[in-house]
């Protein structure tokens, strides 16, 4: 049976380079995001240029039902999806009294609801098989929450120690899941006001194809979690060797927008 990688939020960012990346490496792709158009051009792209087999589907993952959907339509199609890797998702910025609420239960919907949706459904087939890997996508403020990015700090909490622990549950499965961990990232995914903040300027973004590089790498072969980039390691370590009231001051001071 002819065997996929599939990645989520594959038309931009990280998943678009790792699209490249692996369809470079000979892997069938299954691209999944919610514009037709770029999915459609890079199936072709990807197809014509590396002699791969490419399918994809647009799903709106803000909304967990269609994760569900996404299941049914891959496994209805027969398509047997080796790797899965959970990209898709989104933050946002400001304070929490005046950010969007609607906006804010999609963010919980697509970063929590839908790669749990996913993940479980996913690793239940592979198990079945005996075999799989699924990478999960998390984020430095997964070790160090910032204010202003309350509910997407929120989120991505949980999606590592989702993770970590399911990891342990299916070892001896032969399922693998991973987590990978970037920083501050040059995609799309920035507002014009985190761009403003302190810590855009103290900690540069990386270009996605530097972190979608390691990420193939954690995807195809890694175990655990990894933190993309010396400095971001250090920086998520800080929390254990400094108090937690100073540790949130500096992290405030890193979030709020530069005079």
């Amino acid at each position: 049976m002819k065997e996929y990688i599939l990645i989520t939020g594959a038309s931009s960012g990280i998943g678009y380079e790792m699209a490249q990346q692996l369809a470079e490496a000979k892997y069938n792709l299954i691209l999944v995001a919610r514009s037709i158009d770029k999915l459609a051009k890079m199936q072709q792209t990807l197809s014509s240029q590396f002699g791969i087999e490419v399918q994809y589907f647009d799903k709106d993952l803000s909304k967990p039902e269609l994760a569900i959907e996404l299941f049914n339509d891959v496994k209805s199609k027969k398509f047997c999806v080796s790797h899965l890797v959970n990209n898709a998702g989104f933050g946002d910025y400001g304070s929490f009294l005046e950010t969007s609420l609607e906006q804010e239960l999609q963010m919980v919907n697509l970063n929590v609801s839908s790669l749990l949706v996913l993940t479980k459904l996913f690793a239940q087939e592979m198990a079945k098989r005996k075999s799989g890997r699924i990478m999960n996508v998390a984020s430095l403020l997964s070790f160090i929450p910032f204010p202003y990015y309350s509910v997407y700090s929120a989120t991505k909490t949980f999606v590592l120690a989702f993770s970590e622990t399911i990891a342990a549950e299916l070892q001896g499965t032969g399922v693998v899941i991973t987590t990978l961990c970037p920083g501050t990232v040059e995609t799309p995914f920035h507002t014009p006001d985190m761009r403003k903040t302190n810590a855009m300027s103290a900690n540069k973004p990386v270009p996605a194809r530097d972190v979608a590089k390691a990420g193939v790498k954690l995807l195809l072969q890694g175990k655990g979690k990894k933190i993309v980039g010396f400095n971001n390691w250090f920086i998520s370590n800080l929390p254990r060797v400094t108090p937690d009231f100073i540790m949130m001051k500096i992290k405030k001071n890193l979030a709020s927008i530069k005079p």
